[in-house]
């Protein structure tokens, strides 16, 4: 029996893709092409929603789909931690549904993120320099984000970095006490360096996406994964071995 799934959202970049994906898979079937400006009631039947709309749409259609009993995937930018709680909260009323949030459904950024959270606890000086073509519509990135996050939970019994002047604009936002330094130009898909200083050396934990074709394996892992998961699930690296990836058994 296949698994039908609404892409929301589908007009896009990513959607189609998504869209592409899932009608050749002999595993799922496509049961709703929906844009970021379409009715959420068309998601209705499908038994998962992918989310790839919007920062100022994406809550609505989560919402919408969590209230309806049907599990969402997220791979749009912008859940905070914060957004996220609430979502956790409301799927309370329905426990048989999951939410997944995908900030970067590459695998190797999701590598590049974990080397860089494994890396923070030996750095006190640590920013962040991420790069997107010009269409994207936030900042800073949901990788980012998120990559600054696990940072900052690594570091928690070391306190926040060292980030002086975070008061002048031009320092970034801070997110975990990490400055973030947003880029939006032409010619760029998505790069990411994780600037760590120490005494003496630099170290830089870079991940570059050149094809749209990098995002395929981890759009189709994370979709299995929704079709199983009950409550909230974040990050592409907790449906990965990371443990299989550094060599332990």
């Amino acid at each position: 029996m296949t698994t039908k799934v609404a892409v929301i959202g589908a007009t896009g970049k990513m959607g189609q893709l998504a869209c592409g994906l899932i009608n050749a898979s002999p595993d799922f079937e496509l049961v709703a092409q929906v844009s970021s400006t379409g009715q959420l009631s068309e998601m209705l039947g499908a038994d998962i929603a992918i989310d790839l709309t919007q920062p100022a749409v994406s809550q609505s259609v989560v919402e919408f789909a969590v209230d309806n009993g049907i599990s969402v995937l997220v791979g749009t930018s912008g859940w905070s931690n914060e957004r996220i709680t609430k979502v956790e909260r409301r799927l309370g009323a329905t426990p048989e549904v999951g939410a997944v949030f995908i900030p970067n459904f590459s695998v190797g950024s999701v590598l590049a993120t974990s080397f860089a959270a494994l890396a923070a606890r030996f750095f006190d000086s640590i920013e962040i320099i991420e790069a997107h073509h010009a269409g994207k519509s936030d900042s800073p990135s949901g990788t980012a984000v998120r990559t600054a996050e696990l940072m900052g939970e690594a570091r928690a019994e070391l306190g926040p970095v060292i980030a002086p002047h975070a008061d002048q604009r031009a320092r970034g936002q801070q997110v975990s006490s990490i400055p973030i330094h947003s880029l939006r130009m032409q010619g760029v898909v998505a790069k990411q360096d994780v600037i760590f200083g120490g005494t003496g050396e630099i170290l830089t934990v870079t991940h570059e996406t050149i094809s749209p074709s990098a995002y395929e394996a981890g759009i189709m892992l994370a979709l299995r994964a929704t079709a199983n998961v009950r409550g909230v699930v974040v990050g592409l690296d907790k449906l990965i071995d990371l443990g299989a990836a550094r060599g332990n058994r």
